[in-house]
């Protein structure tokens, strides 16, 4: 082979080698390309799955979390208007309702005997109830109408009780996040847990508020732990609800308001009734002040407390 030939052949072998390294390192360029992309991919997989999963917890209750059908917005806004706005006249002919609670032997206002109950230089109400509770439910209305004829009530809330205890799905408000202001006396809630089932609870429901030591005392010494308990400045007590929940049965919270203007119909009569009570203990409480609340009608129930 002539010198010519061999350069040629040489330059040849020569090409053939640069061409193979020039496809292994095309070739490793794709393998790195493949593997960024997917670690990209993998990474943007880590990325959607936890966003899907903080969605979904964040759109879950917690436990605690009362279950509540009621009214919201305007709607609600109107109820709270009618409950707490019940006209004295109304109030007046309703009178003791029939005094619903002697059939039941319950929710009765009974005189007591210990220190005054007071907060910031003011007689006060403490209540101790729960949200599942459907005769708690049933007082509350009761205890509103009252109550808003010495204050004012912000922040009410509509929830039902429990729909697996007696009475099931009660309509009713909690005093949860609630605030009452008064001149006259101060109130003092405490709704012990939910409506909604908690199977890691000891009562079964979710926990929410815990009474005080002293709130604890006066339960004890006057309730064997029956809910609702109402301490009206340690004069007088009432344990239980002072009418059968099933006066509400079926209605829902704008026509229990409407009813509550409406002397002769049976809401009126059993919530009325029972408020024309409480606010007869709250006059006792402070000094039957004012007279827009403790009326002739309202101190002619004094006496029976």
């Amino acid at each position: 082979m002539g010198k010519a030939s061999r350069t040629k052949v040489e330059v040849t072998r020569r090409e053939k080698i640069a061409a193979q390294r020039a496809a292994a390192r095309r070739a490793e360029q794709r393998r790195r390309i493949l593997i960024a992309s997917g670690s990209i991919l993998v990474v943007i997989a880590i990325v959607v799955v936890f966003v899907v999963v903080k969605l979904s917890s964040s759109s879950t209750p917690p436990a605690a979390t009362s279950a509540s059908n009621g009214p919201t917005g305007a709607a609600l806004t109107a109820v709270v208007d009618k409950v707490t706005s019940v006209p004295a006249s109304t109030l007046d002919a309703v009178g003791d309702g029939g005094a619903p609670w002697q059939s039941l032997q319950s929710g009765v206002i009974k005189p007591v005997t210990g220190s005054p109950l007071t907060e910031n230089g003011k007689p006060e109400m403490l209540f101790i109830g729960a949200e599942y509770c459907p005769y708690c439910g049933a007082q509350r209305w009761a205890m509103i109408v009252a109550l808003s004829r010495f204050g004012t009530f912000s922040g009410l809330s509509t929830i039902h009780s429990s729909s697996s205890d007696a009475y099931a799905n009660t309509p009713t408000w909690t005093f949860l996040h609630a605030k009452y202001s008064s001149p006259y006396l101060t109130f003092t809630s405490v709704e012990t847990t939910t409506n909604v089932p908690d199977s890691s609870s000891p009562s079964g429901y979710g926990t929410l508020q815990t009474p005080t030591a002293a709130q604890e005392a006066l339960e004890s010494k006057y309730s064997t732990g029956t809910i609702p308990f109402i301490d009206f400045g340690n004069k007088y007590v009432s344990i239980g609800s002072s009418y059968l929940p099933s006066v509400l049965a079926g209605l829902s919270w704008s026509q229990i308001a409407t009813d509550l203007s409406n002397p002769n119909s049976s809401v009126a009569k059993a919530v009325d009734g029972t408020a024309n009570y409480i606010t007869a203990a709250i006059c006792k409480m402070t000094g039957n002040q004012p007279a827009s609340a403790c009326t002739p009608a309202v101190k002619s129930l004094e006496s029976q407390l």
